[in-house]
């Protein structure tokens, strides 16, 4: 075997699985040198998880206005883009609210269903959004925006918080 550390170095397969496993697991290394095998993207992750629950909480103050204050939004509902009433879009906003919260919070203990979740909720919600743009159209472009960045921080690298 070489100084190098390296699998290669082992002759025998078993060997190199063996090794393969303890060095995933972290078996015989410092908790220090296992902190650092994680990229800047885990960042990224916690950062989805922050937005998915500013989103979330943000659709569900938006649903309430439009259940409470139909007068609050720049056009009738008749002007959206699909004919529905406030009350339609309300709930719409709100149970969508509430899913983007639940995996927001799942996101942070690096659940594969959140990341799962999330990235369907922020696609949803960035299509409620389009029909929404009418009504509330800087707010709408904002909110699509956001669950832009949500996605991409999901779908990139989100399986590396679940090492962490």
């Amino acid at each position: 075997m070489s100084t190098t550390g390296g699998l290669s170095d082992y002759s025998n397969k078993g060997q190199q699985a063996r090794m393969a496993e303890a060095y995933r697991t972290g078996e015989g290394r410092s908790p220090g040198s296992m902190a650092t095998d994680a990229s800047g993207w885990t960042g990224w992750i916690l950062f989805a998880a922050v937005i998915m629950l500013l989103v979330g909480t943000f659709h569900i103050i938006q649903g309430l206005v439009a259940l409470f204050n139909d007068d609050y939004f720049v056009v009738a509902s008749s002007g959206l883009i699909l004919n529905v009433s406030y009350t339609a879009w309300g709930w719409t906003h709100i149970i969508g609210g509430v899913i983007a919260v639940a995996a927001g919070l799942a996101l942070f203990r690096g659940k594969m269903w959140a990341r799962i979740v999330g990235t369907v909720v922020a696609c949803v919600s960035a299509i409620v959004n389009v029909g929404f743009l009418g009504a509330y159209p800087i707010w709408s472009t904002v909110m699509i925006a956001l669950d832009v960045a949500i996605i991409m921080a999901l779908t990139v690298h989100g399986s590396e918080l679940s090492e962490v």
